[in-house]
């Protein structure tokens, strides 16, 4: 065996490990992201994906007018402030935080209760599906038309954010498969007439 071989050998060994990493990532986003919606600049940069969505939209009261009403990221303006007041901003990304952070938990629950984890990247992958139809849905995942490059494929910084969500959804397929497969083993364990009851 050559010595490359042998690192290919290894690396073919870290699938598991992987997965483990995976999870823990997604665990780490999610509930960092989910639990940054506390923060005024943070809701307020939803607003735009949101407010194009066609199933979004409803949430707030007036999803048509949020371009005149968009801070820079740590810019304070009283006026704008009470736009999004107003609009049921702030609501909204409370609500979508806590569901945020309520699926990296579920993930998080692997070790002890697979099945729970299994369905929380079920609802990951949802999530991220919904979340890619922004690139759709949404002018500002484009760069504008200044004069310069712009339209697609040229990403903006909205865009570039959203398209992450790919591995997003991959990652979640790759834990809820493999959460799925320990709940199985476990129910097997404990049930094996149950799981040759099924199989039969």
């Amino acid at each position: 065996m050559t010595r490359f071989d042998l690192l290919f050998a290894f690396a073919a060994r870290l699938d598991q490990f992987g997965v483990t990493l995976t999870r823990a990532g997604l665990v780490v986003v999610l509930v960092w992201i989910g639990g940054l919606k506390v923060y005024r600049y943070e809701d307020e940069g939803i607003v735009p994906f949101a407010a194009n969505s066609p199933a979004m939209s409803f949430v707030y009261a007036d999803p048509a007018h949020y371009k005149a009403h968009m801070n820079p990221e740590g810019a304070l303006v009283p006026a704008n402030r009470a736009w999004h007041e107003a609009n049921g901003t702030y609501p909204f990304a409370h609500a979508l935080g806590s569901v945020i952070v309520l699926y990296g938990v579920m993930i998080a629950l692997h070790p002890v209760l697979p099945r729970v984890a299994a369905v929380g990247s079920f609802l990951v992958a949802g999530m991220s599906v919904v979340t890619l139809s922004f690139l759709v849905t949404t002018p500002e995942v484009w760069v504008p038309d200044l004069g310069g490059e712009h339209g697609f494929p040229l990403l903006a910084g909205p865009g570039r954010l959203v398209v992450k969500d790919a591995i997003m959804l991959g990652a979640a397929v790759v834990t809820m498969a493999d959460s799925a497969r320990a709940y199985l083993r476990t129910r097997a364990a404990t049930r094996p007439e149950v799981v040759l009851r099924e199989a039969a």
